[in-house]
């Protein structure tokens, strides 16, 4: 992909990544910061993302009820994400009034106020997030695979947090906390649209230059590399629906290993998208385990996740089974498929197939000047932009010895994690 991305770095810290696109007149800012359930040690879980949800409640020169109507009234949009690895916040606007959305993150950068009161109602709010994702089987089997998977590592943790830990985080941890990580040293605009590059970072300078940055060190935790010997786990809760889901250790995004896990992944379970935001579906129906599966009416769906991080994480193989069916004979299936991965080259065109459906599903999550701004902050949160530059060129050098040999590497049997959900009772 040919790069008409620069990158300015201020004298604070401030990282800034431009790309110009004229074809129509918007701007989309993305602001980053370096600061997720990664980050977060015992007795803070949650905290990173009950700090975006406290970015939204207000400074002095912005106040709680004139945020939304500064982006709304102008005819943007904005938002914000809180992931393992990052935290963002974005707005789209007409490029004539992009500077709202500068002189906005500018301030919520060192000045949000963390009202006791509004700290208050959003705890209810958080927690009542927690409680619904508990009703979810899957996000209950999720989290048991999660702590079960990582022995010290933070990722053991879902970004929401542990209910304790919700209910005792107290207005000083969460200000504390703010200060300590929204920094300009810790941060990253990526801004894409129609602008003059020499006059936005002008701007940038002026209106971010004068932030302090933080000499604070931030926590790292230690990566881990293989998951612990086999186990299973079973968890009983209502519903009707048994699912199986089979997780393995993955590689960082920066690994040499993470392409072909993509088209691997591809190949087994039709392609999954990398980016929480944007994007489009592609049909997984020549998908191996779809054909293997969903066709002979074993299992009503079946996907798979792959996510760029900045550790090794997981990857993660999902059967929902038809009701009446074997557990053990849907096992059986995705563990011969996953045999025949290791020990029988793909053809060239099965693998020509998994690679076209990767590069298309990437193309329609990068189409729009907001996902361009988007995808250029993403990859800098876990590698660089040229990342994201070189995606399709990286996707296309896959060879099917590449892909067996990816998964002998992180398919290994005697080191995954078997984890089943089952509908209790009556499904009540």
């Amino acid at each position: 992909m040919e790069s008409n991305v620069e990158k300015h770095i201020l004298d604070n810290g401030l990282t800034i990544l431009t790309k110009e696109m004229h074809h129509v007149p918007l701007v989309s800012q993305w602001v980053w910061y370096r600061v997720g359930s990664r980050n977060e040690t015992r007795g803070i879980t949650g905290i990173s993302h009950w700090v975006e949800h406290m970015q939204f409640k207000g400074t002095e020169k912005y106040p709680i009820n004139v945020l939304d109507k500064e982006i709304s009234r102008d005819g943007g949009v904005w938002n914000a994400m809180t992931s393992l690895d990052w935290t963002t916040y974005f707005e789209t606007m007409p490029a004539h009034k992009i500077d709202i959305a500068l002189n906005l993150e500018a301030d919520r950068m060192r000045n949000s106020l963390f009202d006791e009161q509004e700290t208050t109602l959003e705890r209810t709010v958080v927690i009542s997030e927690r409680e619904g994702n508990e009703n979810e089987p899957l996000f209950r089997l999720g989290e048991a695979i999660q702590k079960a998977a990582f022995a010290h590592h933070t990722y053991a943790h879902q970004v929401i947090g542990d209910l304790e830990d919700l209910q005792t985080i107290s207005r000083d941890d969460l200000f504390a906390y703010y200060q300590d990580h929204y920094t300009p040293d810790n941060a990253l605009i990526a801004v894409a649209g129609d602008f003059n590059t020499g006059e936005i970072i002008n701007k940038y300078k002026e209106i971010f230059g004068k932030i302090p940055g933080s000499p604070e060190k931030k926590y790292i935790p230690k990566p881990e590399f293989e998951l612990p010997e086999k186990k299973r786990i079973e968890i009983e809760g209502p519903g009707s629906t048994i699912y199986l889901q089979l997780s393995y250790r993955s590689p960082d995004a920066k690994s040499s290993d993470f392409f072909p896990l993509i088209v691997l992944d591809s190949l087994l379970t039709g392609p999954s998208p990398l980016a929480m935001f944007g994007g489009g579906s592609i049909s997984n129906k020549t998908s191996r385990l779809y054909q293997s599966l969903v066709e002979k009416d074993l299992a009503a769906s079946v996907s798979a996740g792959v996510q760029a991080t900045i550790d090794p994480y997981l990857y993660e193989i999902l059967a929902i089974c038809q009701p009446g069916q074997s557990l053990d004979k849907v096992q059986e299936i995705i563990n011969s498929e996953i045999d025949r991965l290791q020990n029988t080259l793909v053809s060239s065109e099965e693998i020509k197939r998994a690679i076209k459906q990767a590069k298309a599903l990437f193309a329609y999550g990068s189409e729009s000047i907001t996902n361009q701004a988007f995808w250029l902050g993403y990859a800098s949160m876990f590698a660089d932009h040229a990342w994201f530059e070189n995606y399709i060129e990286q996707i296309e050098d896959v060879t099917p010895r590449m892909v067996a040999e990816t998964a002998r590497k992180y398919l290994d049997p005697e080191h995954r994690i078997i984890g089943i959900y089952k509908p209790r009772g009556n499904g009540d």
